[in-house]
């Protein structure tokens, strides 16, 4: 069961009252914040704020040099994780993401960790659930499906090329939703799963579930809703299960697709300036972004010859996630992983 921290709850108050001003733009229980688990190949140096506002500190194996920079959110509307306080945890890469999670996926060998078990909304990262499960349900791609007044964003109020009334295949919509995180497309996509919307969600979770992944709820396809949250060791999860599926990722990796919209072309982009970038290998991919979010990045890539999953939440900036990706490879460049095992980290 997914528990909501207090400040989770203020958000969701907030919402219902039209008091926070967040606004969507991707396309272009009174529990506490969960602790991570004792690190055996934990990468971060890792800080936090006592009740006093003193700050203590917490020390774990890294093989690189120790950085001392707060991250500080650069957000007018604060995110869920800065309202945990997880921007006052800093690591010795000074990362951009409040979370960072870095494994191998062949062994599940935890390569980084930062707050790797804390839920939090996961804005369009939801979209590569959505596509598994309509992936998996075997829906015919060639099917022309219609763009409706019920696929309009009253949320967030994003904006999109697709109006009501616009059709096009299941498979064009799929690939525009992956690569460019196209919102009314991955609503539409939901709508028109077997048995409705309501039965799309419910087989989200009911594949979070089967997966394990027990920090993770939907309650709808888009991210654009805050209640869509997962920790990013889930995410991993879920990453490991998609990259199987040869369509999302070809579909998610793509730099830019054109679709045939009312009798004319129109060419969408990647939301992950990575994919064009010819230095990178990436496998599989998905971006996010809302306010209370922050960025947010999954990715599969092969780095050093060896497979590598790589998941960001709220970051802050459009880019500092692709950053962070960056940041992290170069790392593991730097110490020259073994393609097979990369062992235990060493404190430098």
């Amino acid at each position: 069961m997914v528990k909501l921290s207090p400040a989770l709850l203020v958000f969701f108050v907030l919402v219902m009252f039209g008091v926070t001003n967040a606004v969507a733009a991707d396309d272009d229980d009174d529990a506490p914040v969960k602790q991570a688990r004792k690190p055996v190949h934990h990468v971060v140096h890792q800080s936090a704020a006592d009740a006093s506002g003193h700050t203590a500190a917490r020390r774990v194996t890294f093989k690189a040099r120790h950085h001392a920079v707060v991250q500080r959110a650069s957000y007018a509307v604060e995110t869920v994780g800065d309202a945990e306080g997880l921007n006052h945890i800093h690591d010795s890469l000074a990362l951009q993401s409040n979370v960072a999670l870095v494994l191998d996926p062949s062994n599940s060998e935890v390569l980084f960790d930062k707050n790797a078990d804390v839920a939090l909304p996961i804005a369009s990262i939801t979209k590569l659930m959505t596509a598994l499960v309509v992936v998996e349900a075997k829906q015919d791609m060639n099917e022309m499906l219609e763009i409706t007044d019920e696929d309009v964003d009253r949320e967030k109020f994003s904006s999109s090329r697709l109006r009501p009334g616009v059709r096009m295949t299941r498979g064009d919509m799929l690939h525009i939703a992956l690569m460019s995180s196209e919102n009314r497309a991955a609503h539409a996509l939901g709508r028109n799963y077997p048995g409705g919307l309501a039965a799309a969600v419910e087989a989200m979770n009911a594949k979070a579930r089967e997966l394990g992944m027990n920090d993770t709820h939907y309650v709808e396809p888009t991210g654009l809703s805050v209640q869509n949250v997962a920790s990013a060791r889930d995410l991993a999860k879920l990453v490991a299960v998609a990259q199987k599926q040869p369509i999302l990722c070809e579909y998610s990796t793509d730099s830019k697709y054109a679709v045939a919209v009312n009798g004319r072309e129109m060419e969408y982009h990647s939301s992950n300036h990575l994919t064009s970038n010819p230095t990178w290998d990436i496998v599989l991919q998905k971006t996010g972004f809302i306010n209370e979010a922050g960025h947010c990045l999954v990715m599969r890539a092969m780095i050093e010859g060896r497979a590598v999953v790589m998941v960001f939440l709220d970051a802050k900036g459009k880019y500092s996630g692709m950053g962070d990706a960056t940041r992290i490879r170069k790392w593991l460049e730097n110490i020259k992983l073994n393609p097979i095992h990369a062992g235990v980290a060493q404190q430098g």
